[in-house]
């Protein structure tokens, strides 16, 4: 099988045969699109991700917390206990290398006001390079949760600030060298920089979202970028989405490195944009309220009947949404190991 998330036929399959839950208290479950599980506990709702960190090793602590800090982000909840299972290949591991990872991880923490309370560490032959496998859990009032599952027809999808955020970070760690020797130290930098500058963290744009009412439902495009993250929505919603190319956001240092590395921007990772289907009563409310932010975002599109399917407007013409079987830089890291 290819490498990357399971093919969504499969996964279909799977959550349907084994994924479904008799407990009461599971009021979101396992689901194609849901970014993380829900589960009443008294007066309160238990909000819990998992999500482990493979594409990178520099600064792995941190993508770890955020990426898992975004999903539940996107359903409303507030982050508030971290669990960290660590993986270290067996010859490549030190002292040193431990006790940077687990300072990122208590930096990060902190930041978000995210208590680390557990988890496992292991040096292994079974990696070949570190891995962190993320548990996040959080809390959420039973009458603020927000899924995927909510978009409406006819409601505006918006975008926040971009594609392959995510992506341009992870090349500008991952093929350093190769960036420095094509564009200089300063573009560099500037790439590095998209970790936290626009940054993968989409909390501050769900929290205005949400405060600034009609939100039906939130999602963040990760591996698969846009394209798995539009079809993930419109799957867990039961809905069609009318896409227009010229509206969609292309950072200027992301178009650069997905030329170079010969990437479709349409389908590589992209942590750190967030999707929102709104009421339109709301739209022009929360584009301000992000604006004033300093947080770009645009309507990128409308929410249809599923009979519609997921399209892509460009030149007057509709098509289907370009699908990708794999991510465009799991695929490209996998070609590079190859030759």
């Amino acid at each position: 099988m290819p490498i990357g998330k399971v093919p969504v036929d499969l996964l279909r399959h799977l959550l349907a045969r084994f994924g479904k839950s008799r407990d009461p208290s599971v009021v979101v479950g396992a689901g194609i699109g849901l970014d993380a599980a829900a589960i009443c506990i008294g007066s309160k709702v238990l909000v819990a991700k998992t999500d482990p960190i493979t594409f990178v090793a520099d600064e792995i602590g941190t993508y770890a917390l955020l990426v898992n800090a975004n999903d539940l982000a996107t359903m409303g909840a507030a982050p508030k206990w971290f669990l960290a299972t660590v993986l270290l290949p067996a010859r490549a591991t030190t002292a040193a290398s431990v006790n940077s990872l687990f300072a990122q991880l208590h930096t990060i923490c902190r930041r978000l006001r995210v208590s680390l309370c557990g988890g496992h560490s292991e040096i292994t032959d079974a990696v070949t390079r570190p891995v962190v496998v993320g548990c996040l859990l959080g809390e959420c009032a039973p009458d603020k949760i927000v899924t995927a599952a909510g978009a409406r027809v006819g409601d505006a999808l918006l975008l926040t600030k971009g594609l392959a955020i995510e992506a341009v970070s992870i090349l500008a760690r991952e093929r350093a060298d190769e960036i420095r020797r094509r564009h200089g130290t300063r573009f560099l930098a500037q790439c590095r920089r998209y970790l936290t500058k626009p940054g993968l963290s989409v909390q501050k744009e769900a929290q205005i979202a949400l405060a600034a009412g009609g939100v039906h439902a939130m999602h963040d495009p990760t591996e698969g970028g846009l394209s798995s993250a539009l079809y993930e929505l419109a799957e867990a919603a039961n809905v069609g989405l009318k896409i227009a190319a010229d509206t969609i956001r292309i950072l200027p240092e992301a178009a650069q490195l997905c030329s170079d590395f010969e990437l479709n921007l349409l389908g590589v990772i992209a942590s750190g944009a967030l999707l929102i289907t709104i009421d339109p009563a709301f739209e022009k409310r929360t584009l301000a309220r992000l604006r004033t932010a300093r947080i770009p975002a645009a309507r990128i599109g409308t929410v249809v009947p599923r009979r519609n399917g997921v399209t892509l407007m460009e030149d007057g013409r509709a098509r289907p949404f370009p699908r990708f079987a794999v991510d465009e830089l799991a695929r490209f890291f996998q070609l590079s190991r190859v030759g």
